[in-house]
């Protein structure tokens, strides 16, 4: 259960950056609800993840998911290009989340 409330924190970490692009700097009020909300929420499934899990590992792995996220949504949805280094980057993100999951002790 705790890598599943890890996982809803992680996103409900990239809806809330997502909609916080879309609220145009909190001038549009829909979004800005989106982003309020999904901050919260996914703050409460960070800290319900913590009290099974390793601060270090869960704190990497959340914000991992939330920049592998909205690294993958910014190019689809915003049409934001990548370079070479930044894929690699990103790609190097993606091995450490999975090799913290395949090396934790939880």
């Amino acid at each position: 259960m705790k890598w599943i409330l890890l996982a809803l924190a992680g996103l409900l970490e990239v809806t809330w950056a997502c909609a916080m692009k879309y609220s145009e700097g909190f001038t549009q009020l829909f979004p800005s609800i989106i982003t309020a909300v999904g901050y919260i929420a996914s703050a409460v499934f960070l800290a319900l993840a913590l009290k099974e899990l390793p601060l270090g590992t869960a704190y990497a792995m959340w914000t991992g998911f939330g920049i592998v996220g909205t690294t993958l949504l910014g190019m689809l949805l915003f049409h934001e290009n990548l370079s070479l280094p930044q894929v690699i980057c990103v790609l190097l993100i993606v091995g450490g989340i999975i090799g913290l999951k395949l090396l934790s002790a939880e």
